[in-house]
């Protein structure tokens, strides 16, 4: 892990808004974890393509939670993750 993480920054997801608010990350290596606190069962759009969402959370405040959309081979390959992954 510490290989991986050399050179980055690590932000929570619960400093995400913040943090992109006040800073420009797109200049920064940086990167977050999250847990998958609720998923929602796999939808579809109105053309057909179905997709999933994620609530991911960091555990350090439950009151923020990011969405995130998961479309075409991502939620081909990941649909099926168990509530509760890192």
């Amino acid at each position: 892990m510490d290989r991986k993480m050399a050179n980055r920054k690590l932000i929570r997801l619960s400093q995400l808004k913040n943090k992109l608010a006040t800073e420009n990350l797109e200049e920064v290596d940086w990167v977050t974890f999250g847990v998958i606190v609720k998923k929602v069962t796999p939808q579809s759009t109105s053309n057909g393509r179905t997709f999933s969402i994620w609530r991911l959370n960091d555990l350090q405040d439950l009151n923020q939670c990011v969405s995130v959309f998961l479309f075409g081979d991502v939620h081909k390959e990941h649909w099926k993750t168990d509530q509760g992954t890192v």
